[in-house]
């Protein structure tokens, strides 16, 4: 791994700059544009946003006003929580390429495996009817990968039953101290890639005396150490700010790498995270 613009490979062989710019919580409008032209303007050619953001108007306007290429840009998106069903989940699909304005998308995922809209008896119909909506907009051209968010391993089950295509990726929370280990070995072992979102957790990881001494140490940022355990990991994290500096200060991570000590030190780490959220109870 030498830049942002290294790749993974995923499983149906599209490429998949390792290092993407998250935009969760990143307000819509003039925030969002500045935020998402500086990454660009860093090096980021990844960029992670979701209906549910309520900002893919402003990640496409900025996209449009860098004037970098839309073939040299990984963008992904996901489907909102009300839209678990095939006809909805089709008319999410259309609405994310229009608000983006993009003609494709080089990702798509299901936010959520098992939101509280679709949490009734049917729930696995719905999850399954949802995920073919993707398999027919991947097999159309409009999404050139398709993948999950929040899944644990019983939800690729439900899915496994009726799937044409497996999923392709899937984007959890996982951070220095909280690490979903049965999780990541099951898509490990299904060939699917794990995306990290809040790879800096909730901001506790600043406090805690491990990360600020092994960023000592190694002369760098604690996010910067956050960020190159996921990457030492084989995780591919999607670090969000609204800063400049920060988002620049976040794309130096080629430069230096953490000893075996270092990583384990950081895998040793548990519960200075707080509260990571479930998908069979949070009320999405």
């Amino acid at each position: 791994m030498k830049s942002l613009i290294d790749t993974y490979t995923l499983s149906n062989g599209s490429k998949i700059p390792i290092v993407g710019f998250g935009t969760w919580q990143t307000q819509d409008g003039p925030l969002a544009v500045i935020a998402v032209k500086s990454a660009l303007s860093s090096g980021y050619r990844h960029l992670d946003t979701a209906e549910m953001y309520g900002n893919e108007k402003s990640v496409g306007k900025a996209i449009r006003e860098s004037g970098i290429s839309r073939r040299t840009l990984f963008v992904t998106s996901k489907l909102n929580n009300h839209a678990h069903n095939y006809e909805a989940a089709r008319e999410a699909i259309e609405k994310s390429l229009k608000d983006l304005q993009v003609d494709y998308l080089d990702l798509f995922l299901i936010h959520w495996p098992n939101p509280k809209p679709a949490r009734d008896a049917h729930w696995e119909e719905h999850l399954q009817d949802t995920w073919r909506a993707l398999e027919d907009a991947y097999n159309e051209g409009k999404l050139k990968a398709i993948g999950v968010s929040n899944f644990k391993r019983k939800h690729f089950e439900v899915l496994e039953k009726t799937q044409r295509l497996a999923p392709m990726v899937n984007q959890i929370r996982i951070c220095p101290g909280d690490v979903d280990e049965e999780t990541i070995e099951y898509c490990r072992n299904k060939d699917i890639l794990l995306e990290a979102y809040s790879p800096l957790g909730t901001g506790k990881v600043f406090s805690d005396k491990t990360m600020k001494a092994l960023a000592e140490k190694n002369h760098r940022t604690i996010a910067q150490v956050c960020l190159r355990w996921s990457l030492q990991h084989g995780f591919l994290p999607l670090p969000k700010s609204i800063h400049e500096d920060r988002i620049e200060e976040n794309s130096h991570l080629f430069d230096f790498k953490l000893s075996g000590k270092d990583m384990e030190a950081i895998d040793k780490l548990d519960g200075i995270m707080g509260y990571a959220p479930d998908p069979d109870k949070v009320d999405f």
